[in-house]
């Protein structure tokens, strides 16, 4: 697999009334065709984190190792912007990668979403608005140890787990959804797992450890998705916690996990296409 130096260019948006930071990331030696652009949204369970924080995921190798086109946008934080502030940034986000793709030399019909935790259930709730509204044709998603879920299942309710803990969980959700937390007003794209029809969505590959919080909420995605005829597939990693491929890089079985990721990756550049309605 051919290694792709990248640049690094910081842009800002409008989003309403206010700008929001992106962090693009692309190969130094420009391809003579157009490359997959990927927007990918960093973890912190919406409370935390900056798109500086890619560089410690699997983000960067679909830049160095892929060559893609990569966009993370530094989107408000819930400690001051509660929902719906976080998935109107990351919107604008993936409306201006669509819009800006030959500029960026993406390929308008490879636009793909990613991101781990928090990040990951921003890019399962992205393609979901994507599909709703007709705006954005996604071919790929890779939610990471996505947090889709609000409410208690079997691997949130009471999980002890280092890193990320049923404490710590239901804390950020409370302050990602205020007052709509703990009853049925959730809407799917604050907490996708609240969605009841997971027809054309893209492809997805994830990965999660069986010991960590979300671990339940996102076999039961993936189940979701086959289960209306969307290729998906999730490896589980038996006594990983939350975000345990970040903490141990080097670690055996996170580099299989890692080249298995790559796997899905290079499947996914090769076969996965969705133009774009205009074209």
């Amino acid at each position: 697999m051919k290694a792709h130096l990248f640049l690094t260019e910081k842009r800002k948006i409008p989003v309403g009334d206010h700008n929001i930071r992106l962090l693009i990331l692309r190969p130094l030696a420009q391809s003579k065709t157009p490359v997959p652009g990927v927007l990918w949204v960093h973890g912190g369970g919406y409370q935390s984190g900056s798109a500086k924080d890619i560089f410690a995921t699997r983000a960067l190798s679909l830049v160095v190792k892929f060559g893609a086109v990569l966009v993370a946008p530094d989107y408000r934080l819930s400690k001051k912007h509660p929902y719906p502030a976080a998935l109107h940034d990351c919107w604008a986000a993936l409306l201006y990668l669509k819009k800006h793709a030959e500029e960026l030399g993406v390929r308008s019909d490879q636009i793909m979403v990613g991101g781990e935790s928090a990040g990951g259930g921003m890019a399962t709730a992205l393609c979901m608005l994507a599909r709703d509204t007709g705006a954005v044709n996604i071919a790929f998603q890779m939610p990471l140890y996505p947090m889709l879920d609000d409410r208690d299942t079997p691997s949130n309710a009471d999980n002890h787990a280092p890193n990320w803990d049923s404490r710590r969980n239901r804390k950020a959700w409370k302050r990602y959804l205020r007052d709509a937390y703990g009853t049925d007003l959730v809407p799917v794209y604050a907490a996708p797992a609240r969605c009841r029809d997971y027809r054309g969505l893209p492809p997805c590959y994830t990965y999660v450890g069986d010991i960590e919080p979300f671990y339940s909420e996102t076999v039961d995605y993936v189940r979701h998705l086959n289960e209306a005829g969307v290729r998906a597939e999730v490896d589980v990693y038996p006594g990983w916690f939350h975000a345990y491929d970040i903490f141990f890089p080097t670690k055996k079985i996170v580099r299989e996990a890692i080249a298995h990721f790559d796997e899905h990756v290079k499947y996914a550049m090769e076969h996965d296409f969705a133009p774009q309605s205009e074209d």
